[in-house]
C-alpha cells in the first residue's frame, strides 16, 4: 500500500490490485488482450445497418486524409488503416467512404470499457478499440482465460452489436500477438471467419512463437527486417540458431538482446490500469495551405481553447507549451516549446505564449499543419495580486469556468472563441477530430 497527495491536495490510499485481486507470488499469469472487429466501423454500421457487407471506410475524406478503419469487404481490395485516403479510393472506387465521428467512437468506447471492468480492474486500454485485461485473479469467479474470453465477447455482441477477438496467454506480448490470430482472415475471394479467441496455453509459448515471421516481433520495422533477412532470419526459429555476435553487430547489441528475449516470450511488464497521460494535445491539418500570418493567429487561438478546454475537465495545467507547423513540402517540421513558472489551463495565457513563437516563423511557402500541447502537466496554483484580491474583482478563471458551463449544458460547440465561428456556426476543434486528416470541404 502506498500513500500519496492527489491534485488537490487530498490524501489517496492506492493498494496494490494485484494483492487485493488475489494474484500470488509465482502464480502464472493470464492476460488478456481484446481487440475490437474494425470498430470504427462497426460503430458507424449499427447506425447505417443498410451498408452492411459493403466495403465500408473511416477515416479522412481528403486528399491529406488517412484510413481509420475499413471494413473486412474493403480490406480484400488492399485498403487498410493508416493507408492515405487517395490510394483506398484508387484501390476500391467503389467503397463507401465516412468521416470519422471520434465523439461517438469515445462513448462506444466507454460502453466496452464497462463490460471489460466487470471481469477485473486490472484493465490497460491501449487506444478507443483495444486494450490489456489482467484476469488472473478472475479464475475462481469467472473461469479460465478462454472462458472469460468467451463471456467478453458474448457480452460485447449482445449489449452493443459489436464484435472483439481475444488473446490469452501468459504475458501482454503473447497475448497480443495471439489476438491477432483470432480475426477473420481475408482473402482476395473471400472472408474467412476467425477463431474469435486464440490462447496460448502456458509451455506452449514457443511452439506458437517459432513459426511465426520475424517482423510479428515488437521493434521489428522495414530497416530491421533487411537487416535479418540478409542473415537469413525469416521466422522467430531462426533467431534461436543465428551467430549472436552477428546479430550484435547488425543490429546493435540492445535490440539484438531485446529481439532474442521476446523469440522466447519473455515480457514481464504488469497491466498498468492507472496509466496518467503525459500531454494533452491537438493538432489540425488543413485541407488548403495557410500562408498568411493572420490565418496563423486564427489557427493558433482555436487550438489554444481547445487544449485549455480539456485542460481544465481534466484538471491540470501544463507548465510546458509546445507549438508544432508541418510546412507543404511534407518534410519540414518545427517545433518549439516554452515553460513558464506556473501550470496554466487558460486558452489566453497559451496564446500569449505561444504567439510570439508564431510570429518567429514565415508561413509563405504553405503550411499544411498547425499544433498545441501541454505538458509537464500539474495542478493548477494562482497567487493573487494586490489587484485582484480587491473588492469586487473578478474571480482568476471565471470567465473560462462559465465558458465549460455553457459547453456542457449545451453541446461542445454552443460557445467558442470568433475565429472558430465558420458559415454562420461555432466549429470549435475536437478530440480526434483531425485524428485521420481533413475531410472535403
Amino acid at each position: 500500500m502506498t500513500i500519496r497527495h492527489g491534485l488537490d491536495g487530498d490524501l489517496v490510499v492506492v493498494v496494490s490490485l494485484r494483492i487485493a485481486f488475489g494474484m500470488t507470488r509465482g502464480q502464472t499469469r493470464t492476460i488478456l488482450h481484446a481487440d475490437m472487429d474494425a470498430f470504427f466501423v462497426s460503430v458507424e454500421l449499427r447506425r447505417r445497418p443498410e451498408l452492411m457487407g459493403q466495403p465500408v471506410v473511416v477515416g479522412g475524406t481528403g486528399n491529406r486524409g488517412v484510413v481509420a478503419a475499413a471494413s473486412y469487404e474493403a480490406r480484400r481490395f488492399g485498403v487498410h488503416s493508416a493507408l492515405p485516403s487517395s490510394i483506398a479510393k484508387r484501390r476500391c472506387p467503389h467503397a463507401v467512404f465516412l468521416p470519422g465521428d471520434h465523439e461517438l467512437y469515445g462513448k462506444v468506447s466507454a460502453e466496452v470499457r464497462e463490460i471489460f471492468d466487470r471481469f477485473t480492474p486490472l484493465v490497460e486500454p491501449l487506444s478507443l478499440d483495444e486494450a490489456f485485461l489482467d484476469v488472473t485473479g478472475s479464475r475462481r469467479l469467472f473461469g479460465t482465460g478462454a472462458e472469460i474470453a468467451d463471456q467478453i465477447r458474448r457480452a460485447v455482441r449482445d449489449e452493443l452489436e459489436l464484435g472483439c477477438c481475444i488473446g490469452v496467454a501468459t504475458n501482454k506480448f503473447l497475448a497480443k500477438l495471439a489476438s491477432v490470430e483470432a480475426k477473420p482472415i481475408v482473402r482476395p475471394d473471400r472472408i474467412e471467419p476467425g477463431l474469435g479467441v486464440k490462447v496460448v496455453e502456458p509451455g506452449t509459448e514457443q511452439a506458437f512463437l517459432d513459426p511465426l515471421k520475424v517482423q510479428r516481433l515488437w521493434g521489428v520495422g522495414p530497416a530491421t527486417l533487411d537487416k535479418l533477412h540478409r542473415l537469413g532470419v525469416t521466422i522467430v526459429s531462426d533467431l534461436h540458431l543465428v551467430d549472436r555476435r552477428a546479430l550484435g553487430a547488425a543490429l546493435g547489441q540492445n535490440q539484438a538482446t531485446h529481439l532474442l528475449a521476446l523469440a522466447v516470450g519473455a515480457d514481464d511488464r504488469p497491466v498498468e490500469p492507472d496509466r496518467d497521460a503525459k500531454s494533452i494535445g491537438h493538432e489540425e491539418t488543413f485541407a488548403s495551405n495557410t500562408h498568411a500570418p493572420s490565418e496563423m493567429r486564427t489557427h493558433l487561438v482555436r487550438l489554444a481553447d481547445a487544449v485549455a478546454s480539456r485542460l481544465r475537465k481534466a484538471g491540470v495545467g501544463a507548465r510546458t507549451l509546445t507549438l508544432k507547423v508541418r510546412f507543404d513540402d511534407g518534410f519540414t517540421t518545427i517545433t518549439r516549446s516554452t515553460t513558464g513558472s506556473e501550470a496554466i489551463d487558460s486558452a489566453e495565457v497559451i496564446v500569449a505564449m505561444l504567439g510570439p513563437i508564431m510570429d518567429t516563423l514565415d508561413p509563405s511557402p504553405g503550411v499544411r499543419l498547425v499544433g498545441v500541447s501541454g505538458s509537464n502537466l500539474g495542478p493548477v496554483f494562482h497567487q493573487l495580486t494586490l489587484d485582484e484580491a480587491a473588492d469586487g474583482a473578478p474571480v482568476h478563471g471565471a470567465a473560462d469556468a462559465a465558458l465549460d458551463v455553457i459547453r456542457d449544458r449545451f453541446g461542445a460547440n454552443a460557445i467558442g472563441p470568433a475565429s472558430a465561428v465558420k458559415g454562420g456556426k461555432v466549429r470549435n476543434v475536437q478530440r480526434g477530430g483531425q485524428q485521420w486528416g481533413p475531410d472535403e470541404e
